[in-house]
């Protein structure tokens, strides 16, 4: 553990990984030390990496035993406590709570992580959701999905990453996922128990990111996305771009997802609300009680001039201001577009022969390499397996959509080099 810290005030971070790396250097620059709290003794490989010790003042590391981290945090009296990435949620509902801070609760913590309850919840409320089922053995699940063809999800009931996300069309199908899933661990290093299956949602997906302060919430961005048929998964996501603030899709979706952070306790800090506009209208994905993923709300600064991420030290440091701010749209002075690329096989990573193209696109901003000549690249399958982002940025939306066809054109087997 490092120094004790000095007068500033304390703001502790459950799981400061992933897009919650960049929280730390905003706190710090409104005048309060940042604590780390380590959720686990071991995080998983995919969220440690992303890690920035020397943001923090001190970690202090939970094993199993609240009052025991309750300890190790009480010497730094932290004025605030959230939760960074997925899997700090629950504990940081649980700490916050018991410090007597703002808080989201502990009495809906499950309801905002595990996947099941998630929906059962936001039906309770009234919101319309989608048809589903927990199995936890074939049987039940095959009951459910019935003698006719039909398109459903299977997915673990606790994970993250898209990890483990299955779209199944025939009784085989549902068979050989549920066979693949359960028993084994997921990329969160749990085991599953148990699958959810659910309706397939026909409809293009977007991401709603929010902040919210005593129950009343901010839209930080708001993100179309494109999904694409490709390496064996109906809907590998392909591509975001950022939408505008109003709109007739912006504002039927935002409706929808405060009434869904509404019904599942989400008070106060960050979320982000995945969700399918179908024929029926706004139907949840899911919704993670933290902010978003995949770097993201750093493309999200660059387009509009601040994140998801400034409104969450907002929120914490200066309600007064962030209750002032909430009723101005945010604005696009750039359209932004972030790119999957998508390897098309498994080996070892020569090189990408294509790179000095891709970087000479009118729009291109920045890449986020996750794959480097030299390491092992993998088939991309879901979130963890993505080689590289490419964040594309421009006044003009044409110039962007022109350069998002031409990644797209120029991302295959042309553009790795591998053996």
């Amino acid at each position: 553990m490092s120094t004790f810290p000095g007068h500033r005030p304390v703001v502790a971070i459950v799981d400061a990984y992933s897009s919650a790396s960049h929280l730390a250097p905003l706190f710090r620059a409104r005048g309060y030390d940042c604590l780390h709290i380590q959720s686990l003794e071991q995080p998983p490989a995919a969220f440690a990496a992303s890690f920035r010790p020397g943001d923090f003042i001190a970690t202090v590391v939970h094993c199993g035993d609240a009052a025991e981290t309750l300890t190790g945090i009480a010497p730094y009296a932290p004025v605030a406590l959230l939760a960074g990435a997925e899997i700090g949620v629950e504990l940081a509902d649980v700490l916050s709570e018991a410090l007597g801070l703002r808080t989201n609760g502990t009495a809906l913590s499950s309801a905002r992580r595990d996947k099941f309850r998630m929906l059962e919840t936001v039906k309770a409320a009234g919101v319309p959701a989608v048809e589903q089922v927990l199995a936890t053995d074939l049987d039940t699940l095959l009951d459910w999905y019935g003698e006719s063809d039909r398109t459903v999800v299977l997915k673990p009931v606790r994970s993250a990453l898209n990890d483990g996300v299955s779209f199944c069309s025939t009784v085989g199908d549902v068979g050989a996922a549920f066979e693949s899933l359960v028993g084994a661990d997921s990329a969160l290093g749990l085991r599953n128990d148990a699958v959810v299956a659910q309706e397939y949602l026909v409809g293009a997906e977007y991401y709603v990111n929010t902040v919210s302060l005593d129950g009343k919430h901010y839209v930080c961005d708001v993100w179309k996305t494109q999904h694409l048929k490709v390496n064996g998964v109906r809907d590998l996501l392909g591509g975001s771009a950022l939408l505008v603030r109003r709109g007739p899709e912006q504002d039927l979706l935002t409706e929808y997802t405060f009434s869904v952070l509404d019904a599942l306790g989400v008070r106060h800090g960050p979320a982000h609300t995945e969700l399918k506009l179908t024929p029926q209208g706004p139907r949840l994905v899911e919704t993670g009680a933290r902010v978003c993923g995949a770097m993201l709300p750093l493309l999200t600064r660059a387009a509009i001039g601040e994140s998801q991420l400034e409104w969450t030290a907002l929120a914490y440091t200066d309600p007064e201001a962030f209750d002032a701010r909430r009723h101005t749209d945010y604005e696009v002075a750039r359209h932004a577009v972030c790119v999957n690329m998508i390897a098309p096989e498994a080996g070892k990573l020569v090189d990408y022969p294509k790179m000095t193209e891709l970087r000479a696109l009118e729009s291109f901003h920045d890449v986020l390499l996750k794959v480097r000549p030299g390491d092992e690249i993998a088939r991309t399958v879901n979130d963890l397996t993505y080689p590289m982002l490419v964040h594309l940025l421009h006044e003009v939306e044409g110039v962007v959509t022109h350069d998002y066809m031409t990644a797209r054109y120029l991302d295959g087997e042309g553009f790795y080099d591998v053996v």
